[in-house]
């Protein structure tokens, strides 16, 4: 049995990076969050949000599998403004984002270790040691690290979620109430912002495919459709279920606890492991410390890795058909270059615009909702295009599910924008 787990670990790879980047802030803190606040009310949100997404998040490790290249090459077939478009968003949000979620990660090490560094350098160690780890290991490095990771994640997550259930929840769960009201501002908004970034954005599919081609590269052989949906499904499935149980874990500990949740992450973080040691008793502050660093740290790298290497790719898409060449030049130094202002812009705004943070997110939160419906509708031209033959293409119904998954986003992206700037 063992033997088999670890033949089929060792046959995941994209699967688990796409669970790395996508298990974070959306997961540790707004799903942990929506518990605590509105008890088990808003856990249908989370299959729905990942059944709307799921045809998008399909095509990428699909479009790999059926062509051996990475989809932005089938941004390119439709026309430069596809390839141009995700360029711009990229750079838009990489570097928002990634101190987004490296400040969180930093946070959580100072609480867990009990550190009294100030958290923006704290956050910028944190930083400086993930891009160490990418600028030296690449990406056969990150695919074993994030396999460690993940598994601690799963078994830590589910350990404390039993542990929990078995001891029983507090009494002042019983007679508290869950309270949402759509027409209630905060409440739209949180709503809003969980659905919006969960799993992850909707660059995260095209995250995928190029780990996805990285891995065939890596292993020296492609991996063919049957196998890289099989790895997709792990990841995406696997995280829907850690969603869950964060929702959960937040419904069961602090939910009717008398404690009011942080709007600030970081903080929200501290309050969680705090929560969690005084539901199950000290013993448990290992346990959830490991869950949560970990959560943050497959996600701090992840991150770190996608945006230089998808903007890599993107550079070299051109430049090789600028130079009428199909073979691939060596991009270890343009992925260098990428994360190397990916690492300065995101120092700069912990040094700078700390106390801004929450302006810059917010920014970064808007253009992820406008550019959801917009990449996932490329997705769509994409898989239907010519880069792909018939037999390849989408069926009736996943056509129409993709369609129908499209409305939705384009509707919650206007109605994300109009609560947010109108009402």
């Amino acid at each position: 049995m063992f033997t088999k787990f670890n033949q089929i670990l060792k046959n995941l790879g994209p699967g688990l990076m796409y669970a790395g980047a996508a298990v974070g802030v959306s997961h540790l803190v707004s799903a942990t969050k929506a518990g605590a606040v509105y008890g088990f009310l808003l856990l249908i949100f989370i299959p729905l949000i990942h059944i709307i997404k799921y045809p998008f998040y399909k095509f990428g490790p699909q479009y790999t599998a059926i062509t051996g290249k990475n989809i932005l090459h089938g941004y390119r077939a439709l026309g430069k403004w596809a390839l141009f478009t995700y360029m711009g968003m990229t750079i838009i949000t990489m570097c928002l984002i990634q101190s987004a979620v490296t400040i969180v990660t930093a946070s959580l090490a100072l609480k867990i270790f009990g550190s009294s560094i100030p958290t923006n350098y704290a956050a910028i160690i944190v930083l400086l040691i993930a891009a160490s780890v990418l600028f030296f290991g690449k990406y056969s490095l990150l695919d074993k690290l994030m396999k460690i990771v993940i598994l601690t994640l799963t078994v830590t997550t589910i350990f404390a979620l039993l542990a929990i259930l078995f001891k029983g929840t507090n009494d002042a769960q019983e007679v508290a109430a869950p309270v949402f009201q759509f027409g209630n501002l905060s409440d739209a908004l949180f709503l809003a912002a969980f659905l919006g970034w969960m799993p992850a954005p909707m660059d995260i599919t095209v995250w995928h495919s190029v780990w996805a081609e990285e891995a065939d590269r890596s292993s020296g052989k492609k991996a063919n459709v049957k196998q890289a949906m099989f790895d997709f499904k792990i990841g995406f499935i696997g995280t829907a279920c850690l969603a869950m149980c964060f929702l959960a874990l937040g419904a069961l500990v602090m939910y009717g606890s008398g404690e009011t949740p942080s709007p600030k992450g970081t903080v929200f973080a501290g309050q969680l492991i705090e929560l969690y040691t005084d539901s199950l008793g000290s013993w448990a502050y290992p346990v959830i410390g490991v869950a949560a660093l970990a959560t943050m740290i497959s996600t701090t790298l992840t991150c770190l890795d996608a945006y230089p290497r998808t903007l890599d790719e993107s550079v070299l898409i051109l430049k090789n058909e600028k130079e009428g060449s199909e073979r691939k030049v060596d991009s270890k130094n343009i992925y260098r270059l990428f994360l190397s202002i990916t690492v300065a812009g995101t120092i700069i705004i912990f040094l700078f615009f700390m106390k801004n943070m929450g302006q810059l997110v917010t920014l970064a939160t808007v253009v992820a909702f406008v550019s959801a419906p917009i990449l996932a509708l490329i997705n769509y031209l994409v898989i239907n295009g010519k880069t792909i033959d018939a037999e390849n293409k989408p069926s009736k119904l996943m056509k129409t599910w993709s369609i129908l998954s499209i409305i939705c986003l384009f509707t919650f992206s206007i109605w994300y924008v109009w609560i947010r700037f109108v009402k």
